[in-house]
């Protein structure tokens, strides 16, 4: 097989977030193959932790809007989805199996392992999206109100969302694609090696991408993008909420 014309690795190389839909709804039939296509992703010990809420009620999608920065694209056309790490499932299992599974259902390793699962269900669904031609952005802002998205979600204990997934019709031109961190950056054989000087050389070329994308001289790059996220979205109300839906106590 000639690799240089994988359809897969094509598509990958092609991601870019969208940001801006046409009002064109997504059929079922079509809602149906993208979660069956997250679900055919793999999980953790076969456990399946993750659910996806497909928010079709146009009153509490825009509450979730609101409550995630209200970006309003989020109430544009196609479907909001919202990936939630779900333990609750296998915890009322075992009661059924009279097992206990409470210390592990409320530790940071099962915490870890529902939000792992529930990635790569999301992931497998992007794929899946943007091979029919539709445009997606996750909406990692369902977590700046978590507990007015969960409310609004009837979401129990044991379960919290972890982001949510816009998949639509894409409407007008696309951005350029992000160029992303140098594969010397991320890759290390053995051991740890920061490459700091890689680094920072790709943070010059990430300049040049968001002054091309803006038609005029800016200061962002990926660093001070990065950087700025961390210090405006620091969430620290997430231990206690976690810890309110009798998870990640231990």
């Amino acid at each position: 097989m000639d690799k240089s014309d994988n359809k897969t690795i094509e598509g990958l190389l092609k991601h870019v977030s969208v940001r801006s839909f046409t009002d064109e709804q997504l059929d079922d039939e079509t809602v149906k193959q993208l979660v069956t296509a997250a679900q055919s992703a793999s999980t953790t010990s076969f456990q399946q932790s993750y659910s996806i809420i497909d928010v079709v009620d146009e009153n509490i999608r825009e509450k979730v809007t609101q409550a995630a920065r209200n970006q309003r694209f989020m109430n544009q056309g196609g479907r909001l989805f919202v990936f939630c790490a779900d333990l609750s499932r296998n915890n009322e299992m075992a009661k059924k199996l009279n097992l206990d599974v409470s210390q592990t259902i409320e530790g940071v390793d099962a915490t870890l392992a529902g939000t792992i699962d529930a990635t790569l269900a999301a992931q497998n669904m992007v794929i899946a999206a943007e091979s029919m031609g539709l445009g997606v952005c996750f909406i990692g802002g369902v977590r700046d109100n978590i507990q007015v998205v969960s409310d609004l979600l009837n979401i129990p204990e044991h379960v919290f969302p972890v982001y949510g997934l816009v998949i639509g019709h894409p409407k007008g031109k696309l951005n350029d694609i992000k160029p992303r961190l140098p594969f010397e950056a991320v890759y290390h054989q053995n051991k740890y090696d920061a490459k700091i000087d890689v680094v920072e050389s790709y943070d010059k070329q990430t300049n040049n991408y968001y002054n091309k994308r803006y038609g005029r001289q800016t200061d962002r790059s990926w660093a001070k993008t990065a950087v700025n996220s961390l210090i405006k979205l620091p969430r620290s109300f997430m231990k206690k909420y976690l810890n309110s839906h009798h998870l990640s106590e231990h």
